[in-house]
Order: structure tokens, then sequence, then C-alpha cells
């Protein structure tokens, strides 16, 4: 108590200011969390003691699957995280055959996620606000079918698989085809595709190996 009474003689309205926020987002996650679970068990969506900031927006394709480990963190609040999130986050399957799997204790901030085929996120992995994963090019490159789209289209797809304990910064994009090893940092802002290996700090477009950790 003589702490916190001391905190408040220091900085009276920033103590205020900031258990307020505090309260604020716990009632948050408490609303949110249990509203989304029960959408997700709607949807066919696994999610174990899943975290929610605000409402997510889960999509998933009849006959794929989408996999959420335990205590992963959803942040879709535009105020929460201070970098700024510019849109809830969007999980999604779009074909039959895909799988997404996702490890525990990560979190994501606005994140989007669309899988057409496979894409693999380990355990205790952080994305950094609007932080875009896909497996696919989304339209076909052929100017002659580029504006089809679904199932008939050939849209060409290649796995994605992030290793565990990865940090992958604001605002970056993970393309088609690329593999990033355990514990691994994608610089803010990067264009990935390819293969990173474990344990280095790699950023750019196109992403390259800047140094070992």
């Amino acid at each position: 108590m003589n702490r916190y009474i001391k905190k408040l003689i220091t900085d009276p309205s920033g103590y205020i200011q900031s258990n307020l926020r505090e309260l604020k987002y716990q009632v948050n996650q408490w609303y949110y969390s249990g509203f989304m679970h029960i959408v997700l068990a709607l949807k066919g969506v696994r999610a174990n003691k899943a975290v929610f900031y605000n409402k997510s927006n889960f999509y998933r394709c009849p006959e794929s699957t989408i996999k959420i480990g335990q205590n992963c963190i959803f942040d879709s609040s535009k105020h929460h995280n201070m970098i700024g999130v510019n849109s809830c986050c969007i999980v999604a399957t779009l074909s039959k055959q895909a799988q997404l799997t996702i490890g525990n204790a990560s979190g994501f901030s606005g994140v989007k996620i669309g899988c057409f085929q496979s894409i693999t996120i380990g355990d205790d992995c952080l994305t950094g606000a609007n932080v875009l994963i896909t497996d696919s090019d989304w339209h076909p490159i052929d100017p002659a079918r580029r504006h089809e789209f679904g199932e008939d289209a050939p849209i060409a797809t290649r796995p994605v698989k992030i290793g565990n304990n990865v940090f992958i910064g604001v605002n970056s994009i993970i393309l088609k085809g690329t593999t990033i090893g355990n514990n691994s940092v994608i610089g803010a802002g990067s264009v990935v595709s390819g293969t990173i290996p474990a344990n280095v700090i790699a950023a750019g477009n196109p992403c390259k190996v800047i140094k070992s950790l």
C-alpha cells in the first residue's frame, strides 16, 4: 500500500491514467475472449485458452483446418498496441486442403494470415502490428487468367513455416515458400521470401540476413 501511495504522490495523473487503461483492457479481454471462443467453436476452429482484445475475423473454408495452441493472444484493438493496429486480426483458410497451425503462447497484433495450402507458426512467436503472412499469390500470374479467383484458378502456393520464438517486426510481409528458423528476428517492414536460418537478424526488401544472434 505504501508503494502505491508513493507512486500516486510522485505522478498522480500518470499512475491513475495507467491503472484505468489497464482496467479497461482487462474488461475488454474478458468480454471479447468469451465472445470469440463461442464464435470459433461455431466455426470449427480449435483455440485453447486464446486471449482476444476486440473482435478478430476468422474464416475456415469447408474441409480445411485451423488449429491454435494454448494461450495465444490476438490483439485487434487500435489503441492497446501503441505502435498502432490498422485493422482487426484476420485469419483465414481459403481452400479445402488448407492447414493452418499456430503453436502455444504466440502473439499477434492486427495480423493477416491467408492460407491456401499450409502455414505453420511455432510456439512463443511475436508478430508486430499489421504483419501479413500468406502462402499464395492470391491471383494467377498469367495475364490471361489474372482476374480468376477460387478453387479452379491456377494460383501458385508453397508452404510457409515459421519456427519457435520468432519475432516478426511491424508491417512485415511473409510470402509463399518462406521458412524462418527458430529464434530469428525479422526487421520492421521486411518482405520475406525464401529461407531465413535460425538465430539470425534479417531485414529488408528482399529480406536478407544482417547478423547472427
